[in-house]
């Protein structure tokens, strides 16, 4: 046993020694520093997410509503729901009126205010400032404490109002305290399951970082695969070869972990701001989250020196004796995997549809993590064809270049996997944020053209008195008009009608004539007709909304900008219930429409990881290339050798490698458009991206030949 560990800790001091004399040693040392702490902030993030998620959990079920039930049950409080919007964000409003002294209160909120007041939370009183939000649904109380809020981010009032919420309202709930059935208030609305954001995560940004922790532990792999050898050939066991290798990589494996704790440490002590999503991460959820964070750390510690020593077997067949390395040959297994990949999403569309995505997500992980291996056996058997090409026209440079690129395909599948991770992740960011759907575009295009110069206002009921209030309260030179559904008469007959009276409809280019306004109107008209389809105006002496709720009410404003000072005026009447948006507004605040600022967080971290691992698998082919080509010059007696072996083996291969990108790509994009049955394609962005790579693929032949011909002019004879 003790010579065991004896011999373990010389060779584990030979890695260490190894690591620091190896060709391009300080490459691979800062590549396996960034890889490992790209996959431990990776497996961080997923630890934070679940805790988050738990968090917000907890804190809805504190102040979740408990409705009174039974004939003996007394209700100490009337509770309802409603909403608003704050710099296009929704905002949760909960109006409340105490039926008694005791009545019970939320977590987060220490007594209920006056009637007429009103408790904001820290970020709607934030955002909602230049808004008027301190006087929009009444006098301004105090903010509501961190433990009524599911997160620091949430956008929720507590409104107190006076006794126009009757008991018999049935609108409103009688509760007899708070703790259970956390509900729809708040950010709990648009709550998805934990796996959502894990999927996109790990798709956007894990993917390429275990794609960089490949691409690293594989750099000046040359002279380690011969060690490997060698140390097979004096009698080297498989755990002795792999005691090595973790010695190689230990110290920038564990350092780069490290540093990934540094972010984790920082949000646990101090609430931070996710950009460009606008989410506040809790720290309290992240600091109690510690233990298992520290765990997660150490596997993905483990996962980034299984990878290591993965990368770095040796085969051995039983037809020769010579050791043969793991990167002369792409292995069997991988093209399986990335048909299985492809397998997985063909058959995502058979299955239930709550499976659908869960399927589609992983094969296309797994699809993406091995078609560069794809890739590698095409170039391979290119590399054949250009060699033999090459040897029957006498052209030194393209026989050179064929066969490296037939003998070393891991240096095709190292320098496609950048290429091919990325192109997947700009289409997977394009087609997911174009998913906001028909109504959510048109929601856009109209905020471009008219602005929030039309407003819709829904009240549950409004008396004749109360609409010429709101009208008096208006900006100036506002036009109000009503908004009504009925049966269908004929079938022409347009279901919707729109009332105002003769000023205000001219005051819209719409004439007044009879019993209907005739055609017409302006940029206000034209956008409401996109909405509301065919509708005609109808003269009325006076506005007034039934309380049937068929009836509601639109306020055209003369400029834009003035969406607060409607809101505050319908706010302030006695009728908690109104709610008050923009033309379409309601599509454009909805979480569909926040969806792409996630995609665009975890999908430029992932970005950010293909770049590093593009730079050192490039980096780590400029080392090689430039001391195996340089002694070309000597035997070949001109330059251009350098341009002409560069652009076979690493310029063609890698072209090759961006036109299956993109045909995959292409067929990919459209494949989960039919799937979710929403969203585009747009194939300007794939262009681009395929052109990028394009254009990547030259600079590295240019920048290898280069290199090349540098090390040329210094080349002196060694024995190596």
């Amino acid at each position: 046993m003790a010579n065991r560990i004896r011999t373990a800790s010389t060779l584990f001091r030979i890695g260490i020694a190894a690591g620091r004399a190896t060709p391009g040693d300080r490459l691979r040392w800062w590549g396996l520093f960034g890889a490992a702490a790209a996959v431990a902030f990776v497996v961080l993030a997923t630890v934070a997410t679940v805790a988050t998620f738990d968090g917000r959990e907890a804190r809805a079920e504190a102040r979740g509503p408990v409705v009174a039930f039974g004939e003996n049950a007394e209700p100490r409080l009337l509770y309802r729901q409603g909403g608003d919007s704050v710099g296009g964000r929704p905002v949760s409003l909960v109006f409340v009126r105490p039926l008694s002294a005791d009545a019970p209160v939320p977590a987060g909120v220490t007594r209920w205010p006056e009637p007429g007041e009103v408790l904001l939370s820290p970020e709607l009183l934030r955002t909602g400032a230049g808004e008027g939000i301190l006087t929009r649904y009444g006098r301004f109380a105090g903010t509501i404490g961190a433990d009524g809020l599911v997160t620091p981010s949430e956008r929720i009032a507590y409104v107190r109002v006076g006794d126009e919420a009757p008991k018999s309202d049935r609108r409103w709930l009688p509760l007899a305290a708070f703790g259970r059935n956390g509900g729809a208030t708040g950010e709990m609305v648009d709550q998805l399951a934990v796996t959502s954001p894990l999927l996109a995560l790990w798709a956007l940004a894990g993917l390429p970082a275990l794609a960089l922790t490949v691409v690293a532990a594989r750099v000046g792999s040359r002279t380690r695969d011969r060690r490997s050898g060698l140390l097979q050939a004096l009698g080297g066991t498989g755990r002795h070869r792999m005691i090595v290798n973790i010695g190689e990589a230990a110290v920038p494996a564990v350092l780069g972990t490290l540093v990934a704790l540094a972010p984790y440490a920082v949000a646990s002590v101090h609430s931070t701001r996710l950009a460009p999503t606008g989410y506040i991460l809790d720290h309290r959820d992240v600091q109690g989250a510690w233990p298992m964070a520290a765990a997660s750390a150490a596997v993905s510690l483990l996962v980034v020196l299984a990878l290591v020593v993965g990368t770095h077997r040796v085969r051995r067949d039983g037809t020769s004796t010579r050791p043969a390395s793991f990167g002369d040959r792409v292995p069997a297994w991988r093209p399986a995997l990335c048909g299985v990949g492809v397998a997985l999403v063909l058959t995502s569309q058979y299955l239930p549809r709550k499976a659908q995505l869960l399927v589609f997500t992983s094969g296309t992980v797994v699809m993406w993590a091995f078609l560069s291996s794809v890739v590698a056996l095409l170039t391979r058997r290119l590399g054949s064809w250009v060699a033999a090409s090459g040897r029957r026209k006498g052209h030194p440079g393209r026989l050179v270049g064929g066969r490296w690129t037939h003998a070393h395909p891991g240096v095709i599948v190292r320098l496609a996997l950048a290429m091919v991770i990325g192109i997947g992740i700009v289409a997977q960011m394009q087609v997911w944020t174009s998913r906001l759907g028909v109504q959510s575009q048109a929601a856009v295009a109209t905020h471009q053209r008219i602005k929030d110069t039309v407003v819709e206002v829904t009240p549950s009921r409004m008396t004749a008195a109360q609409t010429d209030r709101f009208r008096s309260s208006l900006p100036a030179g506002s036009v109000l008009l009503s908004h009504a559904f009925h049966d269908p008469g004929p079938p022409k007959e347009p279901w919707i009608t729109v009332g105002g009276t003769c000023r205000d409809l001219r005051a819209l280019r719409v004439s007044c004539h009879g019993a209907k306004a005739t055609a017409g109107g302006n940029a206000q008209v034209a956008e409401m007709r996109r909405w509301y389809g065919d509708f005609v105006f109808v003269p009325a002496s006076r506005i007034g909304v039934k309380a049937d709720g068929t009836e509601s009410l639109i306020v055209v404003t003369p400029v834009a900008g003035q969406l607060a000072a409607v809101k505050q005026a319908a706010f302030t009447l006695p009728n908690p219930a109104v709610q008050v948006e923009a033309l379409g507004s309601g599509w454009q605040g909805s979480s569909r429409s926040r969806l792409p600022n996630w995609i665009q967080l975890f999908g430029i971290t992932g970005i950010l990881f293909v770049l590093v691992a593009g730079a050192v698998s490039a980096a780590a082919e400029f080392v090689r290339i430039r001391h195996a080509l340089a002694p070309l010059a000597v035997l070949t007696g001109r330059r251009g050798v350098f341009r002409s072996v560069a652009s076979w083996h690493l310029t063609v291969p890698l072209l090759v490698a961006t036109v299956v990108t993109g045909v995959v790509t292409a067929w990919h994009s459209v494949f989960f458009i039919a799937l979710v049955k929403e969203g585009s394609v747009s194939w300007t962005v794939l262009a681009a991206g395929v052109s990028a790579c394009a254009a990547v693929s030259l600079a590295v032949g240019l920048l290898g030949a280069r290199a090349s011909a540098r090390e040329a002019e210094r080349w002196k004879p060694a024995a190596d």
